[in-house]
């Protein structure tokens, strides 16, 4: 195999893999992360003790095991471990899907279904959210899951191959499932909670920064450095004020968590969204997907 081939390897893998998911979507049925997710759910009733020694254990029983074990294989068939890891690790095509399904009744005036559909991808109470909250919601959803789903998993992706990408979305599946502040899972998923934040600080910077480039420059930049620093998340807050910014809208403000009604910091600048800006925000997604893949091109290119 040649050198040129070698440089280039990991980014055909991740343009083979996005590929893929944009044909293919996630699988809908015996989808990996949904069997992780259930075998994660077993070892939190079986081992939480409600401590964080309690939490570092079962978060290594539930991650260890099939991290090292793609790491073990990869030797093998490199370009194949990667390709099938990614794509089974990206959520781009059924993020952009969940957003289209809340787009579409949201602009037929079906408020109920609208509801419903966002109450899919959303932890916050959807019931009582009238039409600006449900784009609101949507699209926090879309601009921070697009980091978690896409562009953090790209660049763990580039640093350790698709057993990169396999450890950083469980990582954030856990962190997703645990990383609560309640009573239940405040001690047990600390550790879930911290090491994501970790994963996450220097990609959803990134993340940030690629939403700027791509929309209201000057506005997302201005927004990024005067509002994340407000909001409770370290990596959401860059993330979801950068797009905001971008995007030209306002989100945050006041959400029901667990039945508690919380105000949170407003992010962006310009009206409350509307149905029209969740296509808005699916479209900043894809247009940062192509960017981060023709830079995985040209530092391949650059190697070679």
């Amino acid at each position: 195999m040649s050198p040129g081939f070698d440089a280039l390897a990991m980014p055909l893998a991740a343009l083979g893999a996005v590929v893929l998911d944009r044909l293919l979507g996630e699988a809908s049925r015996w989808h990996p992360l949904v069997g992780f997710g259930r075998l994660a759910a077993g070892i939190e009733r079986r081992f939480n003790r409600r401590s964080r020694a309690g939490g570092l254990f079962a978060w290594l029983l539930a991650v260890g095991p099939w991290v090292a074990l793609a790491f073990w294989l990869r030797p093998a068939a490199p370009f194949v471990i990667d390709l099938l890891l990614l794509y089974f690790a990206l959520g781009a095509q059924s993020l952009c899907e969940h957003a289209e399904a809340i787009a579409r009744p949201l602009q037929a005036g079906h408020l109920d279904e609208a509801r419903q559909r966002v109450g899919r991808i959303v932890s916050r109470a959807t019931s009582s959210l009238d039409a600006s909250g449900v784009a609101r919601a949507g699209v926090e959803s879309v601009l921070e899951n697009g980091n978690d789903a896409i562009f953090a998993t790209l660049f763990w992706f580039a640093l350790l191959g698709g057993p990169g990408a396999l450890l950083f979305r469980l990582a954030n599946t856990l962190d997703a499932m645990w990383g609560y502040r309640t009573e239940r899972y405040n001690l047990f998923g600390r550790f879930a909670a911290r090491l994501d934040d970790g994963l996450n600080w220097l990609p959803a910077r990134l993340t940030a920064l690629t939403y700027a480039l791509l929309g209201h420059t000057r506005d997302a930049l201005a927004c990024w450095r005067t509002q994340a620093p407000a909001w409770d998340s370290p990596n959401a807050g860059p993330v979801m004020s950068a797009g905001a910014g971008s995007l030209g809208v306002q989100l945050g403000g006041a959400a029901i968590y667990h039945g508690q009604e919380e105000t949170r910091p407003l992010l962006g600048i310009g009206p409350p969204p509307a149905a029209a800006d969740l296509g808005r925000a699916v479209g900043l997604i894809r247009r940062s997907l192509w960017l981060w893949l023709a830079v995985f091109f040209a530092i391949g290119y650059w190697h070679a």
